[in-house]
């Protein structure tokens, strides 16, 4: 039975190439030619990647802020201002004792819940 070599067979037009000499350097130090490259990408990404998020969430503060009490009664009106002592008066001197209960009117097909 033939017995096969070891070491893998290289001609020699690529033995002076580049790639061949790494090839040979990376399989006695993986780490240092591999994973080492490999990890600081990772981290120099991250460093870079930081303002990018920063500017999004820059950006989503400017749109949603906080309002103040007037801002949130004036929002999509220009009606009159409010006090809360007016409203109360206001609703204490409605009379809440006379009202009528009014059905509301169904649209066709829907079911008025009467049996």
């Amino acid at each position: 039975m033939a017995v096969f070599q070891a070491k893998k067979y290289r001609s020699a037009a690529d033995a002076g190439t580049f790639a061949a000499r790494y090839r040979v350097l990376l399989a006695k130090h993986p780490f240092l030619l591999f994973g080492l490259p490999f990890m600081s990408i990772i981290v120099a990404g991250s460093f870079v990647l930081t303002p990018a998020t920063a500017v999004r969430y820059e950006k989503h503060d400017r749109r949603v802020r906080q309002m103040t009490r007037d801002e949130e009664l004036g929002v999509g009106k220009a009606g009159r201002r409010i006090n809360i002592k007016d409203e109360y008066y206001r609703l204490a001197a409605k009379d809440i004792d006379n009202w009528e209960q009014k059905r509301v009117k169904r649209l066709p097909g829907e079911s008025d819940g009467v049996l």
